[in-house]
């Protein structure tokens, strides 16, 4: 039985993967939030893999508020970057396979198609240049690694735009919504699922992939459907506007093309709209 070691449990993609654990129980799980694992610390995270022995590592555990970011650059670094580093060399001496999970934000949003995995990376901001950096440090200091990028994450859990706007709504507030950037909204539990499906096929198609759900969207677009679909429509002023100033820039377009993914591993990955209908049912 593989024994598959969870960092950053207590975020949202992490509490994604326990929610889907449950649909493959031939694995042993350890599940660390980033209290009880400081991915940070190299003599922490030597210890807990020591201690374990797993033999898959999923580091859930990431800096993920874009606009911090620009003025905690250091500690965006810190934790998107070097422990990446720390995980990556561990693994590799321990024969450690690792998945890890990067951005959209790797690209400067200037393109009119989907992204591919061989297309030009250029971020445009802090937290897009730590998690490029992290990707690098995991592809220079281990063979055994997959990266997924991924973009616009929601669920049940944690702080997102999905719970935000539902929300708003049970306020009967006013929205502001912005039309001009195009992505693809993605439920953290289909990523999670993806990747436990990779594990049980036992495949060693190591490398950098992207994952998000089928289509695209604006954020305004997205809001529109999840406020229709659960019947909130006529609760709110929905307003579409254009950009908000923000510290961190944020690209235009970054929708990723699925097709890597897709080929090598053979599983499904369903529609945006159908996967957002299924959260809110279920909810």
């Amino acid at each position: 039985m593989k024994t598959i070691l969870v960092t950053g449990a207590g975020g949202q993609l992490g509490q994604c993967f326990r929610k889907q654990a449950l649909k493959f129980p031939n694995f042993k799980y350890i599940f660390c939030t980033s209290r009880e694992l400081d991915i940070t610390s190299k003599t922490q995270l030597r210890s807990e893999i020591d201690r374990y022995s797993p033999d898959v590592v999923i580091n859930a555990a990431a800096y993920t508020n874009v606009e911090l970011a620009e003025t905690e650059k250091e500690k965006a670094f810190l934790v998107n970057a070097d422990a990446s580093r720390n995980l990556a060399e561990i693994c590799s001496e321990k024969a450690i396979e690792l998945f890890h999970f990067s951005t959209d934000y790797v690209f400067n949003g200037r393109a009119s198609e989907p992204y591919s995995e061989e297309d030009e990376i250029d971020p445009i901001n802090v937290y897009g240049a730590s998690k490029l950096e992290g990707e690098r440090m995991i592809e220079e200091k281990l063979e055994k690694h997959f990266i997924f990028r991924t973009s616009w994450l929601y669920s049940e859990f944690g702080h997102n735009f999905f719970k935000t706007i539902l929300k708003k709504a049970a306020k009967k507030a006013e929205l502001n919504i912005t039309s001009s950037q195009t992505g693809t909204p993605t439920n953290a539990n289909d990523l999670a699922e993806f990747v436990l499906k990779i594990i049980e096929s036992g495949s060693k198609e190591y490398g950098i992939y992207h994952f998000s759900n089928l289509g695209e969207a604006t954020w305004y677009d997205f809001a529109r459907e999840i406020l229709e679909y659960a019947g909130k429509i006529d609760e709110v002023v929905l307003n579409k506007t254009g950009f908000f100033k923000t510290k961190a820039e944020r690209p235009e377009y970054s929708v990723l093309s699925k097709e890597k993914a897709l080929n090598t591993f053979g599983f499904n990955i369903p529609h945006w709209k159908e996967s957002l209908h299924g959260l809110i049912d279920e909810n």
